[in-house]
C-alpha cells in the first residue's frame, strides 16, 4: 500500500468543476482548447507544442507546466492510483481510487472536457489534517504527486487517524503562515504598484488613515510642497495629534533628502509619516530613528494591513472576498 501512487487534483480555482467530480464519480482537468489529448504522441514535446499553437498567450515558463500535467493525468496516471481531492464547497477532503482510463467528454462539462472515472471512497473534514498534508495540496497546480504527508492521506483512507498535533507544536503551522502572508504582500503590493501610481496612491493612503479614525486632507495633484496628505482626529483638524503625510509610489529606495524634508515640515506637537512602495536607505532609516515624532512606513516591513480595515471602495482591486 506505501508504494501506491497518489494524485493530488483540484476543481478549477474557483471549484467550479466540483459538482462534476462529485457526482459523476470523475476526476477533469480543462485546457479544453487542447482537444482529444489521446490522439497527441504521448511524449512532452508534442504536448508543450500543443499548449503552445492553442493557447499563444501563455508565457513561455507555463508551458512546460502545463503540458506536463496534461501529459500526467493521460498518460502517467494508472489504474488503482488514488486520488486526493480537497472540495471548496464542503470543506472535505476527497480520498478516491482510479478506475478509469483517460476519455474526451467535451459535453458533460466543456470547461473538463478531460476526464477520467474514479470510485470516492472516502470523505475526511479538512481539521482531520496536519497543516503540513493540508498545505502539501493547496497546490497552485491543477494535478500533482502527493509525496511528503502520503502516510497521512493512507491513514485517513484506512479510517484511522493521523497523530494529533496540536497546532501550537505542528511546526509546519509557521511556515505556512508565513507563505500565506509572503504570498498576499506580494500581490496587494503589486497590484498598487501597477493601479495606484502618482496621486492616486495618496488617495489610497488617506482611505487608510480614514479606517483607522483619521480625517485626512489630500492635496491636489501636481506639486505639493512635500505633504500630499494632513491627517487629524477633529472636524476642523485642530487637535492633535497632526499627522503631515508624503507617498511614494515608485518602488525605489528613498533616500535621507527626502525624509529629512518631510521632516523640515512638520512642527511641534506634530508627527511625520512617510509611506513608500520601495525601501529606505540606511541613512534614511537611521535619521527617522532619531526622531521620535517621525515613521517610515515600507513594503518589507510594515506595511499597513489592509485586509483587516478594508472597505468596499479598494475591495475589488485588491481582491479581497467577504468570508
Amino acid at each position: 500500500m506505501n508504494n501506491t501512487t497518489i494524485w493530488g487534483i483540484h476543481a478549477g480555482k474557483t471549484g467550479d468543476a466540483d459538482t462534476l467530480f462529485r457526482n459523476k464519480n470523475c476526476i477533469a482537468v480543462g485546457w479544453a482548447k487542447m482537444g482529444d489529448l489521446s490522439v497527441l504522441e504521448p511524449d512532452r514535446d508534442a504536448f508543450k507544442a500543443r499548449v503552445a499553437e492553442v493557447y499563444p498567450e501563455k508565457k513561455p515558463g507555463a508551458i512546460p507546466n502545463n503540458a506536463g500535467q496534461l501529459l500526467r493525468f493521460v498518460h502517467e496516471m494508472k489504474l488503482g492510483d488514488l486520488v486526493v481531492y480537497p472540495s471548496k464547497s464542503d470543506r472535505h477532503v476527497h480520498l478516491g481510487r482510479v478506475e478509469g482510463g483517460y476519455h474526451y467528454d467535451p459535453k458533460t462539462e466543456p470547461g473538463y472536457p478531460n476526464v477520467r472515472t474514479v470510485k470516492w471512497l472516502r470523505a475526511v473534514p479538512r481539521t482531520r489534517f496536519s497543516q503540513g498534508a493540508f498545505f502539501e495540496i493547496g497546490s497552485a497546480m491543477s494535478l500533482f504527486l502527493v509525496k511528503t504527508n502520503a502516510e497521512e492521506f493512507l491513514a485517513a483512507l484506512e479510517g484511522k487517524n493521523a497523530p494529533v498535533t496540536l497546532v501550537e507544536q505542528d511546526q509546519s503551522v509557521a511556515a505556512v503562515a508565513e507563505d500565506i502572508e509572503e504570498t498576499t504582500r506580494d500581490f496587494v503590493l503589486k497590484r498598487l504598484a501597477q493601479e495606484l501610481k502618482g496621486h492616486p496612491f495618496a488617495d489610497f493612503v488617506a482611505h487608510l488613515l480614514n479606517t483607522m479614525g483619521y480625517r485626512t486632507r489630500v492635496s491636489s495633484a501636481g506639486p505639493d510642497g512635500g505633504i500630499d496628505i494632513v491627517a487629524h482626529r477633529d472636524e476642523l483638524g485642530f487637535e492633535p495629534p497632526i499627522i503631515k503625510v508624503q507617498v511614494k509610489s515608485s518602488e525605489g529606495s528613498i533616500g535621507d533628502p527626502a525624509v529629512s524634508s518631510l521632516y523640515g515640515k512638520v512642527g511641534t506637537n506634530e508627527f511625520g509619516l512617510l509611506v513608500t512602495l520601495g525601501t529606505f536607505t540606511t541613512q534614511a532609516a537611521h535619521f527617522a530613528k532619531s526622531k521620535s515624532n517621525l515613521r517610515l512606513i515600507l513594503e518589507q516591513a510594515n506595511f499597513p494591513v489592509v485586509g483587516e480595515k478594508k472597505s468596499g471602495k479598494y475591495s475589488k482591486l485588491l481582491g479581497f472576498c467577504s468570508v
